[in-house]
């Protein structure tokens, strides 16, 4: 069943069950939010989005009031809009005014509809909520003084991630989001709550002062971590990766795992390789090792009893093996590991080849972090 909606002049037919502010964005008329995600479901807390429907004597939030038809909807008016400036002022009430090093300064939300209200001065003054900070975890920055309550984290950790590692605690003044007891935050760390946090309330600890819009350029590639192939976009300064986040508009829509957000210092490491190495045999001592790396590898064998090769020589080198194995001891004397960075023609490519060209099935792979 179809609704005809009337907003700001523009009629448009939208399915039952559309809101009023789903039905204004097909019709590409901005209604400002802060709690309201289009992945989540509608919450209404921020008040910002209110606006005034024919017939009803008091502004509605247009986030959670569904469409009926025949609907006529005012998006802005003088009253409208002071009534929202003066919501923002409330919240900035509580807020800290530290965007000069805050890290999220240039992407907040919060930060953009100040400039858009031309917010400068607070008239509201009193108590100030403050929070200690006392989080012992390795990848989530927590600064509740800059939260909001807007609930998004608390959302998206429940609907999306099914977790619930987080939601809101006390009343009134007393308000916050934290963990049951108010404990250390101890959970998966996938950073769902970071990228939904329209604030500086939250942040990748790893990210902290490496930079944040100046200079810091935007490479959209895929995760390389396992076969699912999330889109995630490198934000690049120099040429180093200083954080890892994922468009809305990608297939993965923004979501990633802690390994896509967080697990990106391998691409700098100077322990990553770069060219093939072979393990020198008494033979080779003459040639060069590889030496670049400390002592101390697995199992007794050290980087240093390795050498780097050219591709073909390492190619060569291991058909030469594998079919030296295969003479003296049999196809089942071999087996293939392969990667889940790879992707999946990679890794049928892989097996086919063990199981067809060495004649063997023990075919596996690791796809810890």
């Amino acid at each position: 069943m179809a609704f005809k909606v009337t907003i700001d002049g523009k009629m448009a037919e939208v399915p039952e069950g559309t809101t009023v502010l789903e039905a204004a964005r097909m019709l590409n008329i901005t209604i400002p939010t802060l709690c309201h995600h289009p992945k989540l479901t509608p919450f209404g807390g921020c008040r910002l989005c209110i606006v005034e429907i024919k017939g009803i004597p008091r502004p509605v939030t247009s986030c959670t009031t569904p469409v009926n038809d025949g609907m006529e909807v005012t998006t802005s008016t003088p009253q409208i809009e002071d009534l929202r400036k003066t919501v923002l002022e409330l919240i900035l009430s509580d807020h800290p005014n530290d965007c000069m090093i805050c890290e999220r300064a240039g992407d907040c939300t919060l930060q953009e509809m100040a400039y858009i209200y031309g917010v400068r001065e607070n008239r509201f003054e009193g108590e100030r909520r403050t929070y200690e900070k006392k989080d012992g975890n390795p990848f989530i920055e927590r600064d509740m003084e800059k939260c909001i309550l807007c609930g998004r984290c608390v959302k998206v950790c429940d609907e999306v991630q099914g977790v619930g590692a987080i939601d809101f605690a006390y009343r009134g003044f007393q308000s916050k989001i934290c963990p049951p007891y108010e404990k250390d935050l101890n959970c998966e760390f996938c950073g769902q709550c970071v990228s939904v946090c329209p604030t500086g309330a939250l942040s990748g600890k790893m990210w902290s002062r490496l930079g944040r819009q100046k200079d810091v350029k935007e490479v959209d590639t895929t995760c390389a971590y396992c076969g699912t192939g999330c889109n995630i976009t490198l934000h690049v300064k120099g040429n180093d990766v200083i954080r890892v986040t994922s468009k809305e508009d990608t297939w993965n829509e923004g979501w990633l795992c802690v390994k896509g957000r967080f697990g990106y210092q391998f691409i700098n490491s100077p322990d990553r390789l770069k060219k093939p190495l072979i393990r020198i045999t008494p033979k080779d001592q003459s040639n060069p090792p590889f030496t670049h790396f400390a002592k101390g590898g697995h199992g007794g064998i050290t980087r240093s009893q390795f050498k780097e090769v050219s591709w073909n020589e390492a190619l060569d080198h291991i058909s030469g093996r594998l079919t030296e194995i295969k003479a003296k001891h049999g196809a089942d004397a071999i087996g293939g590991l392969s990667s889940a960075r790879c992707t999946n023609e990679e890794n049928y490519a892989f097996q086919k080849m063990i199981r067809a060209a060495v004649g063997a099935n023990n075919v596996d792979h690791c796809a810890r972090l």
